[in-house]
């Protein structure tokens, strides 16, 4: 079991969020931050006594800010808040989007700019150390005042309201306390909008979706390499002069990566001498396509890690000067970018994949028995797999689409411009999802071809993953049923076992 996890809202990993989110590692607030914590909640209670006119603290909230809110409701405000903002629709979002948004809210939480009262954080933090996952809908935010009603929803639970789940069961969130021996919590002034008014539920899903494209990378050039070697093609597009020429770092570590896992391929070398001049795009060109998806994903790392360790509540409290400030950064523009380029960079990983599989199972372009089966008529092998590897590829480029050039008002036009972020986060882990799907199609397919090739060995790494693939899933001699098989390898994709056994072989994949 892995310690807890120590959050002061300045150096917070994704591979600290995946252990969270993930493997149900706990968290921690640090000392320093109790103490920045402490000095903004006091500041608070004094410019509430003071009577000062504080946006979400002693007034009403978007196009209601001009109302001054009673000394005596401001309490009952913040309630109000959770319960109006809750407003989300659709299926709930899985566990480990959630418990990543409720970590990554503490971490913002202790840069010691939010107000909140250290007792409200200290809650949300052993919510999710005692295993409370509050039912959030996936639909609802325009990603501009945060992610107000995702967020709300998360929140409810911190007060005994809305619903949450406790060991995969649902039940109420006074239900939920309760199991734990919790008790409910009484807000105070400012903390309704504190707890809503921040971008957790898009950079949730955007660390998540990023982690798995990462993975997804190696993946891919793995599955590249399988395929050249079934498809009797050369190494020499792999050649470093080739990349160093045009030094892009992805193309370059993709180049390499290939060059590595192929070596010492005796299918390779039995071809050398024939009259094929180049091969296809799709292979030749696999190191320029997947090194800017991979040059994309590192972009977008340098977002994620920016947004991470972030203030993004409105307003904001600086102890040093004792002031609080109005602005935007619960503004999801930067986030709504980022994922929009990152779903581009995950789709075209699935579409080239795609296509080297459909030069796989077409015997006109891989010189293979058709579809990669014995007696093909009577058993039509991969034929559908490539359908189902368009299928997801066809739905993917409809969901790259990109969500942030879109805005529409909200809160009577005091929310004139919104980033949709919150959608191009959700599409966004939904194309990973079917990439996944795409190559583990390929990995499939690539193992079957190896097997065509009698008594001539693999390269080194393509060996390797070829026999990970195969003490999960045995040769097709005749029809079975798919989809069990794409989910096994898919399994092994998620769980890294593919990447471990080339790794060992080749070293490390960059």
């Amino acid at each position: 079991m892995k310690d807890k996890i120590v959050l002061n809202g300045n150096d917070f990993l994704l591979e600290n969020l995946i252990d969270i989110a993930r493997n149900n590692v706990g968290i921690k607030i640090s000392v320093d931050s109790e103490s920045r914590i402490n000095k903004a909640r006091e500041l608070i209670n004094k410019w509430v006594r003071d009577g000062e006119k504080i946006y979400g603290v002693t007034t009403g909230f978007g196009a209601l800010s001009e109302v001054t809110i009673s000394y005596e409701d401001t309490e009952k405000l913040q309630k109000k808040i959770l319960l109006s903002h809750a407003a989300g629709i659709g299926k709930h979002m899985e566990a480990d989007v959630v418990r990543a948004m409720m970590a990554l809210r503490v971490n913002d939480f202790c840069r010691g700019n939010s107000g909140l009262r250290l007792e409200t954080i200290e809650m949300l933090a052993r919510l999710l150390n005692e295993g409370i996952v509050p039912a959030v809908p996936e639909k609802g935010s325009v990603g501009a005042s945060g992610d107000l009603v995702p967020m709300a929803h998360l929140a409810l639970a911190l007060i005994g309201e809305g619903e949450a789940f406790v060991d995969g069961k649902k039940m109420t969130g006074a239900q939920a306390l309760r199991k734990k021996i919790i008790k409910p919590l009484v807000l105070s002034a400012g903390e309704g909008l504190a707890l809503i008014n921040g971008t957790q539920f898009m950079i949730a899903l955007g660390c998540l979706a990023l982690h798995d494209a990462l993975n997804l990378c190696k993946h891919a050039d793995i599955a590249a390499s399988m395929s050249l070697e079934t498809l009797m093609g050369t190494r020499t597009a792999f050649d470093p002069r080739i990349h160093k020429a045009r030094p892009h770092r992805g193309q370059i570590k993709a180049a390499d990566n290939m060059l590595r896992i192929t070596e010492n391929s005796e299918i390779i070398s039995s071809h050398q001498d024939c009259s094929t001049v180049q091969d296809a795009y799709t292979l030749r060109c696999s190191p320029q396509v997947h090194g800017a998806s991979w040059d994309t994903f590192h972009y977008v790392d340098k977002v994620v890690k920016v947004e991470m360790n972030s203030s993004t509540e409105n307003p904001l409290i600086f102890t040093e000067s004792e002031e609080f400030l109005s602005g935007g950064n619960f503004h999801g523009q930067p986030l709504a970018l980022a994922c929009d380029f990152l779903s581009i960079a995950i789709a075209e990983l699935a579409n080239i994949s795609e296509r080297r599989i459909e030069r796989l199972v077409n015997p006109q372009l891989s010189g293979l028995p058709a579809f990669l089966v014995e007696d093909g008529g009577l058993n039509s092998g991969f034929m559908i797999a490539q359908y189902v590897a368009a299928s997801l590829v066809s739905e993917n480029k409809v969901l790259a689409h990109p969500a942030s050039v879109d805005s529409i008002p909200t809160s009577a036009n005091k929310e004139d411009h919104v980033s949709m972020g919150a959608f191009a986060a959700r599409k966004c882990r939904d194309i990973v999802a079917n990439t996944e799907e795409v190559i583990a199609i390929e990995l499939l397919c690539a193992a079957q071809g190896i097997d065509l090739f009698t008594n001539i060995k693999a390269g080194d790494g393509t060996l390797a993953a070829y026999e990970i693939i195969r003490s999960k899933v045995d040769y097709m001699k005749e029809d079975r049923i798919l989809s069990v098989d794409i989910t096994k390898v898919k399994e092994l994709l998620r769980d890294g076992s593919i990447v471990k056994a080339v790794e060992d072989k080749v070293g490390e994949l960059y």
